[in-house]
């Protein structure tokens, strides 16, 4: 992936972090220096952190593996469901359902209970309900669609989660550590880095530090996704290519046969 533009950061605010009584002492390798009580963030650091979690989330993106992004703050996740919806990446931005990723069986259940619901939508069935159970119905897919719609199409568990502020989605991070799933965030000065094993230190509440970082991220997410499709049409063409090849060879083969048997013949006439 490209360099990330160091003004970008700072012109997004990314070096913005919390108050000095606030800070978490794991955080001190990313601190710049304090102004007015407030630390700054060493967006030099920021960005060789940002590289490199992009670098690995776009291998990820590559290999046709799913990378689930949680963001429940009101900063993030109109930003993130905005951002990451493009990407056709599953997310979570109303609030994480506990046993998400280790109660993945239950939290299927509830995605297919969405997909019976609109079936008895399609075929009528609704329509023969008292109104009091189309209401309730429909207030459970209501419900059911803004917790888990934007993980319907997910089947099996992500590889890897992207978080916005580990400390309101410690949840999260605690369920991928269990299931040694990889984890990437944005860290702020109030929090500790070693919990999580990509983390790229910045602001995690300013909307306009969130959106770079996102916007950051999705470009490389999506980079992996269109590299994984170029190499899928480039295979597609060798195998389409490779029987004409084999055809062309054969074809070769008997003509320098046939030539070889007349100039045989011509040599004992």
């Amino acid at each position: 992936m490209s360099k990330v533009d160091f003004k970008e950061l700072l012109d997004a605010g990314v070096h913005f972090g919390h108050l000095k009584r606030k800070w978490n002492p794991k955080m001190a390798p990313y601190i710049f220096m304090e102004r007015s009580g407030i630390h700054i963030i060493d967006l030099h650091k920021t960005a060789a952190k940002l590289e490199q979690a992009c670098a690995a989330l776009e291998q990820i993106a590559k290999s046709g593996k799913k990378i689930m992004f949680v963001a429940t703050k009101k900063q993030a996740k109109d930003i993130v469901a905005e951002k990451i919806k493009a990407t056709n990446m599953p997310y979570i931005t109303e609030r994480w359902p506990g046993g998400m990723l280790t109660n993945f069986v239950t939290i299927r259940k509830a995605v297919r209970k969405m997909a019976t619901i609109d079936k008895m939508v399609e075929d009528g069935t609704m329509n023969t309900l008292s109104k009091r159970e189309r209401l309730q119905i429909q207030r459970q897919r209501e419900k059911l669609e803004r917790d888990l719609g934007s993980i319907a199409d997910l089947t099996r568990l992500p590889s890897a989660i992207f978080v916005i502020d580990i400390k309101k989605e410690h949840i999260a991070i605690a369920e991928a550590k269990k299931l040694g799933i990889p984890t990437f965030a944005l860290v702020d000065t109030n929090s500790d880095p070693t919990l999580v094993d990509f983390a790229i230190p910045g602001n995690d509440d300013a909307s306009s530090s969130i959106d770079k970082i996102i916007t950051i991220v999705a470009e490389a997410v999506t980079k992996g996704l269109s590299d994984r499709k170029k190499d899928k049409e480039s295979s597609k063409e060798l195998k389409e290519k490779a029987p004409k090849e084999a055809e062309n060879e054969s074809t070769k083969a008997k003509v320098t046969e046939e030539a070889e048997v007349i100039s045989e013949e011509e040599t004992k006439s």
